[in-house]
């Protein structure tokens, strides 16, 4: 396809910065594995939240991303707490038998693709120290408009994880 852009202003930049710091509990002690291309719109809270929450910032080498023992190694040898996936990536990570051994992952966050129930519920199995939240929205709305973290008290639905409610300041 044509290549697109898409413009934000700040503030809805911001906005989603500060949610997800005040969200997720984000301290000086962690740190951000930033491993999606600077060119999609989830690189944005990778390099700026470690910046806003004087936490470490882990740049992945180029297209480290696409290898999953890569991920599990500099995980484990950076002592990463917080990391972003698309669930179809997700999936390849945790079928490498080192995922057992990043156990300094506090939380995982999907989005761009519909996130499975059964990848949900594999996910905690195989890392059950790490909270694991499903986002979702478009380029267009800074990135993330809903978030829902798993699991949750609502009933679990058989056709995929909720997309949540809206993050702090939005409506949808």
């Amino acid at each position: 396809g044509r290549p697109k852009g898409a413009m934000n202003e700040h503030r809805a930049v911001c906005n989603r910065l500060r949610w997800m710091h005040h969200a997720c509990g984000v301290t000086a002690s962690d740190a951000i594995f930033q491993k999606t291309p600077a060119s999609f719109d989830v690189s944005v809270w990778e390099f700026f939240l470690p910046l806003l929450a004087g936490a470490r910032l882990i740049v992945a080498r180029p297209n480290g991303h696409r290898d999953p023992a890569y991920l599990c190694e500099t995980i484990q040898r950076h002592h990463v707490t917080i990391i972003h996936f698309v669930p179809s990536m997700l999936q390849a990570f945790l079928e490498d038998h080192a995922v057992a051994r990043c156990t300094t992952l506090t939380r995982v966050v999907c989005s761009g693709e519909a996130l499975p129930t059964a990848l949900a519920r594999r996910c905690s199995t195989l890392l059950p120290q790490a909270a694991l939240d499903n986002l979702y929205g478009p380029t267009e709305a800074a990135v993330d408009v809903t978030a829902y973290a798993w699991p949750s008290q609502d009933e679990e639905t058989a056709s995929g994880v909720p997309i949540g409610r809206p993050v702090g300041n939005t409506q949808i």
